[in-house]
């Protein structure tokens, strides 16, 4: 009998073969590279699926490498509660083209993570029902969790509260 991780890697490779770059599992966690382009496809097959069931997606955040090959990747936490485990989806985005699709269709969860990825790294998640500013004003120009972005922030940037 196939365990969980085998029946997902084995799915997924069946279903997506092109679109799966990379899976690496590292300290007891399975990580799964795609191409963005069917991003939306297989969140729906892992949503869906009677044996995976992925129903909760705990988290999403970003990171910013500065790599020649990529810039930033945007890291999906996903959970299947009836199997009780855990996997991690992983997509590269290129600076220049920092549109990925909004899952927020398939798990209503993840509005604000998509909120905060966007508002600390500018990356968009096109079809985001609500797609603002959390934390900083609609009108700053910057992407505070950016490498580029000053540790100490941009003197006169944002206004400050009296004292």
């Amino acid at each position: 009998m196939k365990n969980i991780k085998q029946k997902l890697i084995e799915k997924l490779k069946e279903n997506y073969g092109t679109s799966i770059e990379s899976v690496v599992e590292f300290q007891g966690t399975l990580t799964i590279t795609v191409g963005k382009e069917k991003l939306k496809d297989i969140c729906t097959f892992l949503r869906g699926d009677f044996d995976l069931y992925f129903d909760m997606c705990k988290d999403i955040v970003g990171v910013d490498y500065q790599r020649p090959d990529f810039r930033f990747e945007v890291v999906y936490n996903l959970y299947s509660i009836k199997n009780n485990f855990r996997f991690l989806l992983k997509i590269k985005l290129q600076e220049t083209d920092l549109h990925i699709p909004s899952v927020v269709d398939i798990w209503p969860g993840v509005n604000w993570p998509e909120r905060e990825v966007y508002d600390f790294f500018g990356i968009i998640f096109d079809g985001h029902p609500d797609l603002r500013r959390i934390y900083m004003p609609e009108d700053f120009e910057y992407f505070p969790l950016r490498k580029e972005f000053p540790l100490m922030g941009i003197p006169g940037s944002i206004p400050l509260p009296r004292k």
